[in-house]
């Protein structure tokens, strides 16, 4: 079994919980005449679509129902290799006839169908590659294959080849229930989701919705949810896992998701970091220039210092006390030449009132 089966694996991570809720999406569309058959196709290649299948198959049969697993991309089937079991016979061998030796295949279905290390979970590999597979998936041995799987199973859930490429998608939805179609994020064309739609729908097939697959995350979000539903016991530790690709979605590397989890974090706490470092700047231009215009440019403050509110006002305290002091110095020069100037003029007074009171007294002697 690879790593892609995230739900089986890792059950308490938030990649599995995003897969319970679909199915619960799933379930509440459904209620009226229950889910018993799903199909999951997607609009090209390399959108994620098997292992989007295989992951909500893994969460059906996590409530407890008999689900079968239904490999029916007969061209490039993969199912076998996420869950580690044999690719033949499969479900082409089942509707051809034919095993993969050459030799008449065995007519019953069950014959054909495999277990698998997950709990109520079976699956129905795709076979060998036949030359002829949508005449295979029309045929009337498929309608009867699926309502025999129908009365032993609660729910069969089949994983279909992209739509624009061939038509075996559009068969199997006429079979089904509901189908969902998985596109990229950024990289599935409106023009091409319409004309899935259109498709699907002219044939009388049913749409759940749309799973939109390789969205980019957030780390904190991703981190806190990670550590919100904790680790159980076995389950891969989350300093031990790392990612390297930013863009690329959570899906069959989990260990590549953390790297890039970490690479966004470091990116987010050095932009973070200078947002601070600059915002200190600012505040404390700002209290130095406020205090005193006149007062001269303080020693700039280390930026890794914590207490530097605490340095630029003991500054502006001391450069305060600087001004106070001068002043005080001009003051008294200000007086002393004040007290000088007076003593200077009553000096000038009294040699006035001398000369005066000389003057006087001679002319009382007539002189």
């Amino acid at each position: 079994m690879k790593k892609e089966l995230i739900t089986h694996r890792i059950p308490k991570s938030p990649i599995s919980e995003i897969f319970r809720t679909l199915r619960t999406n799933l379930q509440f569309m459904n209620t009226k005449e229950g889910l018993r058959t799903l199909m999951v196709t997607s609009c090209n290649q390399s959108e994620g679509k098997s292992w989007i299948t295989s992951n909500l198959a893994v969460a059906f049969a996590q409530t407890g129902k008999k689900v079968l697993l239904i490999d029916c991309d007969l061209r490039k089937g993969r199912q076998f290799s996420i869950f580690g079991v044999k690719p033949t016979p499969g479900i082409s061998n089942f509707l051809s006839g034919i095993d993969s030796n050459g030799y008449e295949c065995s007519e019953n279905v069950f014959d054909v169908i495999q277990k698998t290390p997950v709990e109520n979970l079976d699956i129905l590999t795709a076979g060998n590659v036949p030359p002829n597979p949508s005449e295979l998936l029309v045929s009337e041995r498929m309608q009867k294959c699926i309502r025999t799987l129908k009365n032993h199973y609660d729910l069969l859930v089949f994983d279909t080849t992209p739509s624009n490429l061939v038509t075996d998608a559009v068969i199997i939805s006429r079979y089904v229930d509901t189908s969902i179609i998985v596109v990229e994020h950024k990289g599935t064309k409106m023009e091409d989701l319409k004309r899935i739609k259109r498709d699907i729908e002219n044939v009388g097939g049913k749409i759940a919705g749309v799973v939109v697959n390789k969205v980019p995350i957030s780390t904190k979000r991703y981190t806190d949810a990670y550590y919100y539903y904790g680790n159980s016991s076995g389950d891969v530790k989350l300093k031990d896992v790392k990612r390297k690709d930013k863009n690329k979605i959570v899906s069959t590397k989990y260990e590549e998701e953390q790297e890039e989890n970490d690479y966004i974090e470091d990116n987010e706490d050095e932009k973070e970091k200078e947002d601070t470092l600059q915002k200190r700047d600012q505040e404390k231009d700002y209290i130095v220039n406020t205090k005193n215009n006149n007062i001269q440019e303080q020693p700039k403050v280390a930026k890794d210092d914590d207490d530097y509110e605490d340095r630029v006002y003991d500054d502006i305290k001391k450069s305060v006390s600087d001004i106070d002091k001068k002043a005080d110095k001009k003051d008294k020069e200000l007086k002393e030449k004040t007290k000088s100037t007076r003593e200077a003029a009553m000096n000038r007074q009294r040699d006035i009132l001398n000369i005066i009171n000389r003057y006087a007294e001679e002319n009382e002697n007539g002189d």
